[in-house]
């Protein structure tokens, strides 16, 4: 595989792990993060790290960035020392957070003016999937920068799929993805409270049918989280997810469809964060098992 100098900007749990697979893949790696702490360990396995997004991307054929939301990858685009102007012309940018499909669009077409290309990639998967290289990726956007930045992506998941030219395609299918867990988990937190309060064991129920009808990963996975209502470690924060509900809510609106279980996510998690609740999202379970008095 030819090696590139890339820039990843962003290192939170998930952007930490998937910087460190780039590094061990090989290529030269220049790091940002607006908490520079957080680059200690990268910097150790031989990552440059920058004082500014510009001064990353100066010199990447390629750069990443994993961030919490809308505001923060707009500020890292186009704030003060923003990597847009800064990118060299070709670059490659692929955007891996959860935002609204019409940020990556508008982020897109800036690319464009500055001669380079913005390519949706968000990923499927938690830190620790992240850290052994097995995440899902989608991506959408300009097609010669798609086929650009494909290879790259086999440091850091098992599957890339693909969703055509329009840069806010793959930020739908990570909102819908992010509606679906969501939409499992309550599904679970509803029958293995109704099990228990029927006199049965939630993990009895929970294994058979997670070797059965329900056997596969997130329910095996998010499901072990709810049957022992024990929400460690954290994957995602529920004011992260809750954010990604609201912009599913957003979508849903934009284009009519109804969606009235994304209300009932957004409001569970509502709740988990008005309570200060530390554990993972998967913890707004838990309001189906107050609402039933366990």
């Amino acid at each position: 595989m030819t090696h590139h100098n890339i820039a990843f900007l962003g290192l939170g749990n998930m952007g930490e792990a998937m910087a460190e697979n780039l590094l061990k893949a090989g290529h030269r790696l220049t790091v940002y993060n607006r908490t520079a702490s957080k680059a200690a360990r990268l910097k150790k396995l031989g990552a440059t790290v920058a004082a500014t997004p510009a001064e990353a991307v100066a010199g990447a054929a390629f750069v990443f960035t994993m961030v919490t939301d809308d505001a923060a990858l707009e500020e890292l685009c186009l704030g003060p020392d923003g990597l847009l102007p800064a990118l060299p012309t070709g670059a490659v940018h692929a955007s891996c957070s959860t935002v609204a499909p019409a940020t990556n669009r508008r982020l897109a077409e800036a690319h464009a003016r500055h001669g380079s290309a913005l390519v949706a990639t968000p990923v499927f998967g938690k830190p620790d999937v992240a850290a052994a290289g097995k995440l899902w990726l989608a991506i959408s956007g300009e097609a010669a920068a798609r086929r650009k930045v494909t290879p790259l992506l086999s440091a850091l998941g098992q599957g890339t799929h693909d969703f055509g030219d329009d840069a806010g395609a793959a930020s739908t299918v990570k909102l819908c993805g992010n509606f679906m867990l969501g939409a499992a988990i309550e599904a679970m937190a509803e029958a293995f409270t109704l099990a228990q309060k029927s006199g049965l064991e939630r993990q009895q129920v929970y294994e058979f049918f997670t070797s059965t009808l329900f056997n596969t990963p997130i329910y095996k996975g998010y499901g072990k989280l709810v049957a022992e209502r024990h929400y460690q470690p954290v994957g995602a924060a529920p004011a992260i997810i809750r954010k990604d509900m609201r912009l599913v809510l957003d979508e849903s609106r934009a284009h009519l469809v109804p969606m009235p279980f994304a209300n009932i996510l957004h409001d569970h998690l509502s709740t988990t964060v008005a309570k200060s609740e530390k554990g993972d999202w998967a913890g707004f379970a838990e309001r189906i098992t107050d609402g039933a008095g366990l």
